[in-house]
């Protein structure tokens, strides 16, 4: 292996390594709606079921679970009948909230110029449009 090799092989165990396992905990399309539809404020589990389009009990469940094991969610029971649990963001998921309002925010930026792009290469090579590298 050459030694130009290797470095690129290092650079990507430290730094991609990490960021691709919290991307893989956070950037689920189930974890992203929680955090999103939990930043206004705490939130209850039946409030996440109406305001998560296509999300079953079991998957939001699951998903509160590892978000709460994460340290994303904060879960409140109180001590009411029948019990009352509220889900709300932690501090360090107010951070990620933030940096995910930055990355819709470049979405809709640039949403126009990726079309325009994927367009592009797909005319260049004959209509062979694919998401696959």
């Amino acid at each position: 292996m050459s030694r130009s090799h290797t470095g690129v092989t290092e650079a990507l165990r430290d730094e991609a390594c990490p960021v691709g396992e919290v991307l893989d905990r956070v950037a689920g399309k189930w974890s992203i709606g929680v955090l999103i539809a939990a930043a206004h404020g705490p939130v209850r589990f039946t409030e996440l079921e109406r305001a998560i389009e296509g999300i079953s009990r079991r998957m939001l469940t699951l998903t509160l679970r590892r978000l709460e094991r994460d340290g994303l969610l904060v879960r409140t029971v109180y001590p009411t009948v029948p019990p009352k649990v509220e889900y709300g963001l932690t501090p360090m998921a107010r951070e990620l909230h933030a940096g995910l309002v930055g990355l819709v925010d470049w979405a809709e930026r640039h949403r126009s110029a990726v079309t325009e792009a994927r367009a592009a290469y797909d005319a260049a090579r004959g209509g062979e449009g694919t998401d696959a590298a």
